[in-house]
């Protein structure tokens, strides 16, 4: 039994460490645009040019068109895209956004200033919605999608070693996610200044994003023993994590890891914080919904676990539990 275990961890280690290897490094080495959300603006005679200079990077924008700057800047904050290049007399003009992704921001600069200069202008860069002075490259946001997974997968493996079950097991999953989001927004919000919007609303992505994580723990764990902690924790950890676009956007990784990662809680979870903290909750129904669905049926398996647990015990003969509690 031993060699057995020793071959099984022998084998299991490095077979994990390419997993990791492929679920971080992969995507990472294939970072590129596509269709990316990117906005011409301005007359059709005057926007041909640079439509077509931009459909030059073949599947790397999909063109929004706006009559003028005022509706691309409307298009901006309301995340429609992620930037717009308005035609004016004095030459292009890129509106961006880098609190939706500094590194889409830089981007569209380098890409809108190479046209520019090849037809001898130079683009005008407004960053319509900027990130924070104190944060300027965006790096506290992504940093938090991996301190919620792990307080996620942390509370619910806590409940489940603990023993609690049923509405207990509930009742201490709501709680605890809901001290997250307050401390999570105390530090980030109230602390240190990265995020500027709503508290509330951000306190609340905070719980959220902490519930269906650890609701999902429990919830497997209370229908598959503990091996569900474990289910939980490579999905979140080794896809939900490097799939969730959080350093970013969705529409960098490759296809179709970005669609993925919204569907995992971290992906959810930066795409909500995002939109609360920097653009007024647009966009937001999206990502609520997928972290509300992971907690509601987290939670739903709890409840379940715990009543087909009961219903097996209720149906054991009494001389069978006798000798199950002895042995």
């Amino acid at each position: 039994m031993s060699t057995r275990r020793m071959i099984a961890v022998v084998a299991l280690v490095p077979l994990l460490a390419a997993l990791a290897l492929w679920a971080f490094a992969w995507p990472a080495a294939r970072t590129a645009p596509r269709d990316l959300p990117l906005g011409v603006a301005g007359p059709a005679a005057a926007t041909a040019q640079m439509e077509k200079q931009l459909r030059q990077h073949e599947g790397a924008f999909e063109i929004h068109r706006y009559a003028d700057e005022a509706a691309a800047r409307t298009a901006i904050e309301d995340r429609a895209v992620y930037g717009a290049v308005v035609a004016t007399a004095q030459g292009p003009e890129l509106l961006t956004a880098s609190a939706a992704s500094p590194v889409v921001a830089q981007l569209l600069q380098q890409a809108v200033g190479r046209q520019a200069a090849a037809s001898g202008t130079e683009a005008r860069t407004v960053d319509v919605v900027p990130t924070p002075a104190s944060d300027p490259r965006g790096a506290t946001l992504s940093s938090s999608v991996l301190p919620l997974a792990l307080a996620g997968i942390i509370a619910g493996a806590m409940v489940t070693l603990h023993g609690l079950r049923g509405f207990r097991a509930v009742t201490a999953l709501v709680v605890s996610a809901a001290l997250v989001g307050a401390v999570g927004a105390a530090l980030a919000h109230s602390w240190l200044g990265v995020l500027t919007g709503n508290w509330w609303a951000e306190a609340g992505t905070f719980a959220l994003s902490s519930l269906a994580v650890s609701a999902a723990v429990a919830g497997l764990a209370a229908l598959l023993g503990y091996a569900g902690i474990g289910v939980v924790a490579l999905v979140v950890m080794f896809l939900g994590n490097p799939f969730s676009g959080a350093a970013s956007a969705p529409q960098l990784l490759p296809d179709p890891v970005g669609r993925i990662g919204q569907w995992l809680p971290p992906g959810a979870s930066a795409t909500l914080l995002r939109s609360v903290s920097f653009f007024d909750g647009a966009t937001a129904t999206g990502p609520v919904l997928t972290l509300t669905w992971w907690a509601a049926l987290g939670l739903g398996a709890v409840i379940l676990g715990n009543a087909l647990k009961a219903r097996a015990r209720s149906t054991t003969p009494a001389g069978e539990r006798e000798l199950t509690s002895v042995g």
